[in-house]
């Protein structure tokens, strides 16, 4: 190939953002801290409440996935800044908020829940009062949490919580594209692997409900994965001491997001991808989900087999798509992006009442389940299917009602 057309696909490889885009977008930087604690493997900033000068009925919520260290000012815009002024309702109640960041987003859940355990613990040394605390998470944040109380509480340690909260957290599997995933080993050929790098990341493998270890590989739940929920079981799956709230960013009633199973979501016409195509997740065996072609080589065929119409589902949705035709496009591809978000976390993962195998479960309409079929003591669903983990007026309020006495 030429170097020209070299050089473009390796530096569009390094470009892409799993979750958000790399280097970010420009925010608000979040106000000084009352306190900055470094924590092992990561650090917290302390936000006192109003009127208070000191760690009065916490909240302890911990950052989600991405590549690199956690950032505040980004974290704090998304709380703040957005549609609805979570961290001002919250400190207006006289809550302390204590943010939890980690050194490296896409640890491993089970590493990056020792600086969980950390903050929370030291947020018990220097609490004022006997509110019991509300510790939960975003995203990835909410499992990490999971875990770290659950084996808290199987070491006999005193977390003192009294309500744990996972916000859209993925509990029964995220879900990246196949064909995206595909696309990551396909690109890691140019030179430059950061894509891949999140993908295969060890959160993102525990995380997603089904992965692709290589180009030609077959599409199954990752031994990352299998390995961490057979962790979380042996220390009791979930923390016994506090009630358990979930929110899902997702609809409950069965209703999906509009992407059709089996519609093209990204075309490529070159110069660099030429030929190049992605289709919404559909059933079938096999389900055509994906074309590469290129520069790079080809035509590879992405597909899969028995899997649900997994991108138009119900949940919070991720601009999954969207975040690569971006970048094509900035490197000068012919892009004809379709559809720029599908779903991420179902929302039947999200409030945790069905596993995502099997079609009639990740649509059903949650509504009209028994409230014991969750694991969850409480939840609240989206009334629309909205981006991933996005705090809204509907969702934050609800929290704020359940904050402990």
């Amino acid at each position: 190939m030429a170097d020209s057309q070299a050089g473009k696909a390796r530096k569009a490889a390094g470009s892409i953002g799993l979750v958000t885009p790399l280097g970010g977008r420009a925010v608000a930087q979040a106000p000084v801290a009352d306190e900055e604690w470094q924590l092992p493997g990561g650090s917290a900033r302390v936000y006192y409440g109003e009127g208070h000068k000191g760690m009065v009925r916490p909240v302890v919520l911990a950052d989600g996935f991405n590549l690199g260290p956690s950032d505040f000012d980004w974290l704090w815009d998304a709380l703040e800044n957005g549609r609805y002024p979570f961290i001002s309702e919250l400190r207006r109640r006289g809550r302390t908020l204590v943010l939890v960041g980690f050194d490296e987003r896409s640890e491993s859940i089970l590493r990056n829940a020792e600086t969980v355990t950390a903050a929370i613990l030291r947020t018990v040394a220097e609490q004022l009062g006997d509110t019991r605390l509300l510790a939960g998470g975003f995203s990835m944040g909410g499992i990490v949490t999971r875990y770290a109380l659950a084996k808290m509480e199987m070491q006999r340690m005193d977390h003192r919580v009294g309500v744990y909260l996972s916000y859209d957290s993925p509990h029964r599997g995220a879900w990246v594209p196949i064909g995206l995933q595909a696309f990551a080993h396909y690109l890691a050929q140019a030179g430059d692997d950061t894509y891949l790098r999140q993908i295969g990341s060890p959160a993102s493998q525990q995380m997603l409900w089904r992965y692709l270890d290589a180009l030609d590989g077959t599409a199954q739940e990752s031994p990352l994965r299998t390995e961490f929920k057979q962790r979380l079981e042996q220390v009791g799956g979930w923390p016994r001491i506090p009630r358990l709230l979930g929110v899902s960013s997702g609809r409950g009633d069965g209703v999906g997001n509009g992407v059709r199973a089996g519609a093209k979501t990204l075309s490529c016409a070159g110069p660099l991808f030429d030929g190049t195509h992605f289709l919404a997740q559909q059933q079938g065996d096999p389900a055509e989900v994906a074309v590469l072609n290129g520069v790079l080589g080809g035509p590879h065929t992405i597909t899969t087999g028995g899997f649900p119409e997994l991108d138009g589902a119900p949940g919070g949705t991720l601009e999954s798509f969207g975040l690569v035709g971006d970048v094509l496009t900035s490197f000068g591809e012919n892009v004809d992006l379709a559809h720029r978000s599908v779903c991420f976390v179902p929302s039947v993962s999200a409030v945790c009442v069905r596993d995502l195998d099997r079609q009639e479960d990740l649509y059903v309409d949650i509504h009209e389940l028994p409230p014991d079929e969750s694991e969850l003591d409480d939840f609240v669903l989206s009334a629309e299917n909205d981006p991933h983990a996005v705090m809204t007026a509907e969702l934050g309020e609800w929290i704020l009602d359940r904050l402990p006495d």
